[in-house]
This record gives structure tokens, C-alpha cells and sequence, in this order.
């Protein structure tokens, strides 16, 4: 059975247009004990597809992030959990949004029952640094000038006032899809749009806490089970994840899976994998 959204509280603001109102779809019946997150940042609706197979099951909550600063995304997420999930919630995140699902817990543990972090961002400046040589290695010499293009284009300052294109922003989703992952089911990830001002504001702000070694430190904060779920063809080393988290967090498990890119769901040989190890780990903790 694949449930359907019952309730959906997004409205995408027109250029300049301040946030009003809720940013959220529910699936399945409440309570919604599981909250999806999707990363980017900037990139809303990606993790339709991981609620969709979640809430068979149960009530799952997926947050439309809409916050430009860093703060202000853990703020928002947290309230998006207080305010539609019935806390504490199983927070299971993807790439940018398992870091920030690591930030809520860390900075508000009443709110997570336990944390999935799937595909997550690496936690040091070294292991980050490697991500684009890893990605640029498996795209050919034209492509790879071009992703560099597009990525600086998007981290700029400026690009609240001259917004990427949706012909670029859909070349850039091409590029990083194919130097991200083995065999890919779809292309399609669902993305409802990208927001590159959150991106461009959220970003500098992260890389500046990650460098300061501030980011690992709060891994001391964290109260509730981890569980890393990490393709082993994901761009971002999987030992950026694991050897940090698993120094500092005491409920830390890490589970790589074959033949697997960033994003788990997508991938024709680790699509059924993936879900297993989540169920697996929504039981054991009662969700």
C-alpha cells in the first residue's frame, strides 16, 4: 500500500515575497511521529517519495524548509516538529537535512526520538574538500567546468537578485545526479523548486561551524540513537560521517550499503536495502 498526502500547507512565494504561513505535507494518518527532511539547502519535496513508503505504516510529517540562515533552519525545522509532529519525533534526514536534523537534536533533544541520517553532509574540512574531487572525477573534462560554473553560481551573494534559471538549476540536478550514483531508477527526485538564496545563505554560515570544529562538538549535545545510513558511492566519504559521529555520540550506529549513491531511494540495487535498515530501525525504537 502507498499512502497518499492527506494535508498539504505549501505555497511557493513569488521572487521577494516574505515567508507566510505553514511550510508542510503530512502523510498517512496521525500521529506523525516520523519527520522527513529534505536538504539542499533550498530544495523542498525531494523526500515525498521516502514519505510515501514510510507512511504505509504510519503518520509521517515532511517540513518545506523556507529559512535563509542557518539559525533560522534549525529554528524553523524545530517548530515545524512542535507545532505538526507529535515529538518527540523519529527525524530521518537527507544529505543538508541529515545535518540539520543533527543540529535540532543537538540543540533541542526534548523534540528527537531518534535520528536517521541518511547520505549526510561530512563533518570535517578535509573530508569536504574531497566531495567535489570525487564528483568531478566521474563527469568528463567539459562537464566538470561546467558544474564548477553552476555551483559558484548558486553559492554566490548576488543570486538573490539574479536568480538562477530552472534550465539551470534542472543542469545542475543532471550533472550532481550522475556523478552521485550507480543506477539511478528515476531522475525525476521530486523537487518542487530550488530556492538558491537559501542556499547562498545557509551554506557559509554551516562551512564557517564545520571548520571551527564547533559542528562536532555538538554531537556531545546529542541525546537520542543515530543511525548513519551511507551509500557506498556517495561523493561524500562515508568515514566523514562515521569516524566523528561515532567519537562524540553515544547511541551511534553506521550502516553502508552497496552499490548505493547519495540518495538511497533512487538507486535500482540499494532502493529495498535502504528501507529495510529504516524500518528496521522505526521499530526498534517503537515508531
Amino acid at each position: 500500500m502507498v499512502a497518499t498526502p492527506v494535508s498539504c500547507g505549501y505555497r511557493r512565494p513569488v521572487t521577494g515575497e516574505q515567508p507566510v504561513g505553514d511550510r508542510y505535507r503530512t502523510y498517512g494518518e496521525p500521529p506523525y511521529r516520523v519527520v522527513v527532511v529534505h536538504g539542499g539547502p533550498g530544495a523542498p519535496g525531494y523526500m515525498a517519495p521516502v514519505a510515501r513508503e514510510l507512511a504505509a505504516r504510519r503518520g509521517v510529517l515532511e517540513p518545506l524548509q523556507t529559512a535563509s540562515t542557518l539559525d533560522g533552519q534549525i529554528a524553523e525545522l524545530a517548530d515545524a516538529v512542535r507545532r505538526h509532529a507529535s515529538p518527540p519525533a523519529v527525524l530521518i534526514g537527507s544529505s543538508w537535512g541529515a545535518m540539520l536534523s543533527f543540529l535540532v537534536a543537538a540543540h533541542h533533544p526534548e523534540l528527537v526520538r531518534s535520528l536517521v541520517l541518511v547520505g549526510c553532509a561530512v563533518f570535517d574540512p578535509e573530508s569536504a574538500r574531497e566531495v567535489d574531487r570525487v564528483r568531478l572525477g566521474r563527469l568528463a573534462p567539459s562537464e566538470r567546468a561546467e558544474l564548477r560554473r553552476l555551483q559558484d553560481r548558486f553559492l554566490h551573494a548576488e543570486v538573490a537578485r539574479t536568480p538562477p534559471d530552472r534550465a539551470e538549476v534542472a543542469r545542475l540536478d543532471e550533472l550532481l545526479l550522475r556523478a552521485s550514483h550507480v543506477e539511478l531508477l528515476t531522475t525525476d527526485t521530486e523537487t518542487l523548486s530550488f530556492d538558491a538564496e537559501v542556499h547562498a545563505g545557509v551554506w557559509p554560515a554551516f562551512e564557517a561551524l564545520r571548520a571551527s570544529g564547533g559542528l562536532v562538538a555538538l554531537g556531545r549535545a546529542v541525546r537520542c540513537p543515530v543511525l548513519a545510513v551511507h551509500g557506498d558511492h556517495d561523493p561524500h566519504a562515508a568515514a566523514g560521517v562515521r569516524d566523528p559521529l561515532a567519537a562524540v555520540v553515544g547511541d551511534f550506529r553506521f550502516v553502508l550499503l552497496e552499490r548505493c549513491g547519495h540518495l538511497p531511494w533512487l538507486e535500482r540495487g540499494a532502493r529495498r536495502p535502504f528501507f529495510e535498515v529504516v524500518e528496521e530501525e522505526l521499530a526498534r525504537v517503537g515508531t
